[in-house]
């Protein structure tokens, strides 16, 4: 069910004028076909913006006084939470009663359906894993990956566009997209509005790990990618589409109603962080130890 006022259909020749005037994105989702096997344009973005996020979390981690061995073991604990995490997520908030009839479906994460949120609480959980089974301190991990993130997510994103998937409402603006394969009106490409939300997230956060001493107030980090990227989905949200229409009946949609806890959570994280270390770290005072708990 589509939302909102746009441009309509109804003159044929106004129509044409306007789809003229705007990029048509048309472009098959399906990279190369191999037989009975697809690469697609979703998948190679996915792994792109992971192996771009380990390049920045080796700098992060040797930065903040970790190794190259350790970001690898890291690694493989947050790929497979980011996916079972995203996964599940989906199956769970957006079309539960599907998935909870066929529980073996939740498997066939090929055929599409992640969350941003459920991919979210699985990173979370998957280096609290971590952080148990090393002794790292649970913060210091999680600003390390803090600095990496945006740049996965923003090409994630990328992808969603490769797919025409999780478009705008109809929009009269220049910068309008006619996805084809979906249907014939200009539309906001919201999921590019969200990967350049967090390209600049990343800008951010490199900054701030490199030319400040942030990472000394642990959590800090984190809370501050939550409030940006989350802030940032938030505000997007309105220029979506309902991914599900059971959206159409709540006061915002289901993105900025997990949306709201997280950027919480990021104002706390934030302030316990400068809290905690008025008297010690925030003066450059003591030593830091990432081993710390």
């Amino acid at each position: 069910m589509l939302r909102g006022a746009g441009p309509t259909l109804t003159d044929p020749t106004s129509a044409a004028a306007i789809v003229m005037l705007r990029l048509v994105w048309n472009v098959d989702p399906v990279l190369l076909h191999l037989g009975p096997l697809q690469l697609r344009w979703y998948g190679l973005l996915f792994t792109a913006g992971i192996l771009l996020a380990y390049r920045v979390g080796v700098w992060s981690f040797e930065l903040a006084g970790g190794d190259r061995e350790e970001t690898n073991r890291l690694l493989s604990y947050v790929v497979v939470g980011t996916v079972v995490g995203a996964r599940l997520g989906h199956c769970l908030l957006y079309e539960p009663a599907y998935y909870l009839r066929h529980p073996l479906e939740i498997l066939a994460v090929w055929r599409g359906g992640l969350a941003s949120h459920g991919g979210a609480v699985g990173i979370v959980l998957a280096v609290w894993l971590f952080a148990r089974r090393t002794g790292r301190d649970l913060r210091w991990l999680l600003d390390r990956v803090a600095v990496t993130a945006p740049i996965a997510a923003a090409s994630i994103r990328v992808g969603n566009f490769f797919n025409s998937e999780i478009v705008g409402r109809p929009s009269n603006g220049p910068w309008a997209v006619v996805f084809a394969r979906l249907d014939p009106l200009p539309r906001h490409p919201a999921m590019l509005y969200e990967a350049a939300a967090y390209l600049m997230t990343f800008g951010v956060m490199l900054w701030l790990e490199w030319r400040t001493g942030i990472r000394e107030r642990l959590g800090a980090l984190t809370g501050i990618l939550l409030v940006l990227v989350f802030g940032a989905r938030f505000a997007i949200e309105f220029l979506k589409e309902p991914q599900e229409a059971f959206e159409a009946a709540l006061p915002l949609d289901l993105g900025q109603l997990l949306s709201i806890p997280a950027v919480l959570i990021g104002v706390l994280l934030v302030t316990a962080a400068y809290r905690r270390s008025g008297s010690g770290t925030a003066s450059g005072a003591g030593e830091f130890d990432p081993y710390k708990d």
